[in-house]
């Protein structure tokens, strides 16, 4: 090893999902099926390219006006970055400094755990119970922080505000962090919460429900204050994470509220037409409020399911990890795309 090895900091990085560079069927990274909102693609014909030479809004206000807008909250409430990893690994850096562990969940967004590592933060993984749910007890002892999916990934499963309320409640003295990537196609959010609790942040994302994975854009609402001091760190951090076709792009997203209560809409209609579909074919599967499914088969195993799958290009994601290691995870696509992956099971489960 060379000297200056030991001053390196190095981190097991987080594995994202296959991009294939060619025409699949591509199910595994939940993503929507659907496009943006017309709107997207007017702005983008309409843009100014002379403007590229110019930097950005460092505020990003547009787009930070657009969403406050939206959620009926006030623009210092609003804070956001590069996708919701960048606002998620921001809120890392800036609340969790204490010598305490921060909780998360044992099955949950493996993000965490990097996060964790690369910023030096302790944490401790509190076990879901058998039906993969959280055990809201597990978070009333001390810690550092609290942060949990909801809907959690990679299962899927919604809890009910009252659970996130009580775990919050348990824990004004920390940061919580709720993080609702996928809470358009489920249930009540945590923003219902926020202005009875000034220790909660509520992270969400234009990857999923908006159709805007590929622009990278995320957003926290939570109290004036926690939002300066997200601010602080960012500033000190990159004054321009935002560029300028994120900023135009993410605003007309916003602004077409019909398009994207439909878009989710034809979601969760083909989301549980699929579970019906999985269980005529023998699968079980976790009960889903998200853009996908969690499922597997007595009888077959899932990373040969897997692979057969990636063979004849329906990508889907497993892991093969303790406790999940039969599951995969089904992004819901379109239902011309859905149907495609039953054909094909049906037709690999009749030849086995």
């Amino acid at each position: 090893m060379k000297a200056f090895e030991k001053n390196i900091r190095k981190v097991e990085p987080y594995v994202p999902g296959e991009q294939p560079q060619r025409k699949v069927i591509k199910l595994n990274t939940n993503e929507n099926p659907y496009p943006p909102a017309p709107g997207v693609t007017k702005a983008l014909e309409e843009m100014n390219t002379d403007r590229f030479r110019l930097y950005p809004d460092p505020t990003a206000a547009p787009l930070v006006n657009a969403l406050a807008d939206f959620y009926h909250v006030n623009p210092d409430q609003v804070f956001v970055g590069v996708g919701s990893d960048d606002v998620l690994s921001m809120c890392f850096l800036t609340f969790f400094n204490s010598e305490k562990p921060i909780f998360f969940p044992d099955i949950t967004y493996s993000f965490y755990s990097v996060w964790a590592d690369l910023y030096r933060i302790p944490y401790e993984c509190q076990e879901l119970d058998e039906n993969f749910k959280l055990v809201k007890e597990d978070y009333y002892k001390e810690n550092g922080g609290v942060i949990f999916p909801n809907p959690n990934a990679p299962t899927g499963i919604y809890e009910d505000l009252s659970v996130v309320e009580d775990i919050i409640a348990h824990n004004q003295d920390v940061i919580v962090i709720v993080d609702e990537a996928y809470i358009d196609f489920a249930g009540r959010s945590a923003l219902e919460l926020i202005d009875k609790y000034d220790n909660l942040i509520v992270v969400q994302t234009f990857s999923k429900a908006r159709s805007m994975a590929g622009m990278r854009i995320g957003y926290a609402i939570s109290n004036p204050t926690l939002i300066k001091y997200l601010n602080d760190a960012k500033y000190s951090f990159n004054s321009y994470t935002m560029n300028q076709t994120s900023i135009v792009c993410g605003v007309e997203a916003v602004k077409d509220r019909e398009y994207f209560e439909n878009g989710v809409r034809k979601i969760v209609e083909t989301r549980e037409w699929a579970k019906e579909e999985l269980k005529k074919l023998g699968f079980t599967y976790l009960d889903s409020g998200s853009n996908f499914i969690f499922a597997k088969h007595p009888e077959y195993d899932a990373k040969e399911l897997f692979e057969a799958l990636k063979a004849h290009d329906i990508y889907v994601r497993f892991w093969g990890s303790e406790r999940i290691e039969q599951y995969m995870r089904i992004t819901i696509g379109t239902r011309e795309e859905m149907e495609q992956l039953f054909a094909f099971l049906k037709e690999y489960m009749k030849n086995k």
